[in-house]
């Protein structure tokens, strides 16, 4: 089984994803990490150097490159990765996706402290930010809203419920 955890930055899909693969006796896999590790440079790096574009082709060959090397999995997918391409249809394809639906208020809290490691935020002023979170969320939405499973992510839940959420769906 294979499962992509999906979401707006933010919204605990590495500290989710880490803990379900250990829980479930899978390996883990954060994207941005797999992708930054091949290209030996950052994702701020990478899109300052190559751009977004270039990010979404090798985000997009590293996610196939993951499900054919891997038959159960736990994947932290970026962002922004079901929005591109046929991403959320392959993802859907060849496993199990959970939207980890985060509310706007917490996106903003958790966002103004991890400013510096995202790329798509270092340009924007602490007074915008929770204006373009809820139009970045508005263009995202429907993608997000593909997934197999949708959780709140609000609530203080343990690994377990988690998990049952996910594999009872």
């Amino acid at each position: 089984m294979r499962i992509f955890l999906i979401g707006f930055m933010g919204s605990g899909k590495t500290h989710w994803g880490k803990q379900l693969a250990t829980c479930l006796k899978m390996p883990f896999f954060d994207l941005d990490e797999v992708i930054t590790s091949k290209e030996k440079r950052s994702v701020p790096e990478i899109f300052s150097e190559s751009g977004e574009e270039y990010f979404r082709v090798q985000e997009k060959n590293m996610l196939e490159t993951l499900v054919d090397e891997n038959a159960s999995a736990v994947v932290s997918c970026g962002g922004g990765t079901p929005c591109f391409f046929n991403n959320i249809e392959y993802m859907k394809k060849y496993g199990l996706v959970v939207w980890l639906n985060t509310n706007i208020e917490v996106l903003v809290s958790r966002l103004l402290k991890q400013r510096l490691e995202r790329p798509v935020l270092k340009d924007i002023k602490d007074e915008e930010l929770r204006a373009f979170i809820i139009k970045k969320m508005n263009e995202r939405r429907m993608y997000y809203e593909l997934a197999d499973v949708t959780i709140d992510n609000e609530n203080d839940i343990s690994v377990s419920e988690f998990a049952q959420t996910i594999l009872h769906a």
